[in-house]
């Protein structure tokens, strides 16, 4: 039986980065495949994912991956140092309070309403969040080229977070062609695919 048990949806940005959590940790895990929003899903808020590990039942991303990495990993992904887990913990709470969200309701679920279920695509809702996704991606490389943003040190959360949250973005033919204008972020995706706990837990819908 699997140390880690994962209830949500198969293609989620936060399913994913539990995965990629147990994966760092060498922990073995299984994806049970349950709709946020149905009666199998334990989550008192409706979101995914939920997460059985240790005798615990656990919710919310952040705790997740901090609780995994904690308890069976050393804690090698949060950064010792005072400055530096500040720097890796305020990317995390950007890739999960605006960009996220950004990327998600204003570009990422429409394709996959349309590509997935075959709903119309929602154009006009997509060229209204543009303007808002080229700032967010605009930031996003000027933080990396001034100071290297989160990835001047070793492979932490900040990254596990923002993976994710970035290359569900890329995914979609506007997202690819911003990213495709940010030389940094695009060389850091590059590298950071490579890894071998995102190897193994890409998505389906990944070429």
């Amino acid at each position: 039986m699997a140390e880690v048990r994962i209830f949500g949806t198969v293609i989620s940005t936060y399913t994913r980065i539990v995965q990629i959590a147990c994966e760092e940790a060498g922990l073995s895990h299984e994806t049970i495949a349950t709709a946020a929003q149905s009666p199998e899903n334990r989550h008192p808020f409706g979101k995914v994912p939920v997460v059985e590990v240790d005798g615990l039942e656990l919710i919310e991303s952040v705790a997740i991956a901090q609780y995994l990495d904690n308890a069976h990993n050393g804690s090698a992904l949060q950064p010792s140092a005072p400055a530096a887990r500040a720097i890796s913990d305020k990317w995390i709470a950007i890739a999960n309070n605006y960009l996220f969200p950004l990327f998600e309701h204003g570009l990422v679920m429409p394709w996959i309403m349309h590509r997935v279920a075959g709903f119309p695509l929602e154009r006009e809702k997509i060229e209204r969040a543009l303007p808002n996704i080229s700032r967010a991606l605009g930031f996003v490389e000027a933080e990396i080229q001034k100071d290297g943003g989160w990835t001047g040190g070793d492979f932490t959360l900040a990254d596990i977070f923002l993976y994710p949250v970035l290359r569900g973005l890329q995914l979609t033919p506007q997202g690819e062609v911003g990213i495709a204008q940010c030389d940094r972020l695009s060389a850091w995706l590059a590298v950071t695919e490579n890894r071998p706990s995102i190897v193994a837990t890409r998505w389906e819908s990944e070429p």
